[in-house]
């Protein structure tokens, strides 16, 4: 069990990456605070992997508070608590021509400033733990498709922030903090939201291999996969580290003729 008797907060957790992290800290051992906006979703993932195991918050997290009353649950319920991952995000589209200021600032409050707000509210209690946080990127915080300006830029700026807390946090408080950033996966979310756009049911069935070179996109379970080893003392040593998860070389790589 390589998440024994360990406490995990996982927020946007009662679906797609985030449940399947928080059912794969379970499985490694963990126990878990599930976090959504959805009481009925929350509440299945609870049922899926044990009352005993879980416990469930609904709120969103821009709420004056929600990060505090999430650790405050925490404790309550299980004690401690040995590590945060930041995993709830608002996917908002948006060019140049068309970005306004209410959804940027959403995206940002969503994205980047509700991990800060959570870090320091668990700051007490991952310092006496010496535990970890693990932040949900994104390889879109490089530069980012066209549409999803606003987006792109908030998942930037968490790269900033695990960088930055990744140094100071290690050598002053003895706890971690690193980042996954997850290329294209095939969330719920994600083939309703594709769904909208206009595409067929299959459309994840007729991927190019330009972008799906193994024939498919990611998986949720692959990245819980990934996530717990930065969770997990097996990485106690290192911090301030940003991992990309896709397909191919995202930077420098160099696309097949017929699509330059």
């Amino acid at each position: 069990m390589r998440l024994a008797n360990k406490v995990i907060l996982i927020t946007g957790s009662a679906t797609g990456i985030g449940k399947a992290i928080a059912v794969a800290c379970v499985a490694e051992g963990a126990r878990v605070v599930i976090h959504g906006l959805e009481s009925l979703l929350a509440t299945d993932v609870v049922n899926q992997v044990g009352s005993d195991k879980a416990v469930s918050h609904v709120e969103d997290l821009t709420q004056e508070g929600c990060p505090q009353r999430l650790i405050d649950l925490a404790i309550a319920t299980f004690g401690k608590l040995d590590a945060v991952v930041n995993n709830a995000a608002v996917v908002s589209t948006g060019t140049i021509h068309t970005i306004d200021s209410a959804s940027f600032a959403r995206t940002i409050a969503v994205n980047t400033l509700s991990p800060l707000l959570l870090i320091k509210a668990a700051l007490p209690h991952l310092r006496q733990a010496k535990g970890a946080v693990l932040n949900i990127g994104s390889v879109n915080a490089y530069c980012g498709e066209p549409n999803l300006l606003g987006y792109s830029m908030s998942k930037g700026a968490l790269m900033t922030l695990t960088r930055n807390l990744g140094d100071t946090l290690f050598r002053e408080d003895s706890v971690r903090v690193n980042q996954i950033n997850p290329g294209w996966v095939l969330t719920d979310n994600e083939r309703a939201r594709k769904k909208s756009h206009g595409l067929p049911d299959d459309w994840p069935a007729s991927l190019p291999a330009t972008i799906a070179p193994s024939g498919r996109i990611l998986f949720p379970e692959e990245i819980a996969v990934a996530a717990i080893y930065w969770i997990s003392d097996e990485s106690a040593a290192m911090s301030g580290q940003v991992v990309d998860l896709e397909q191919y070389p995202l930077i420098g790589r160099n696309p097949p003729k017929a699509i330059r």
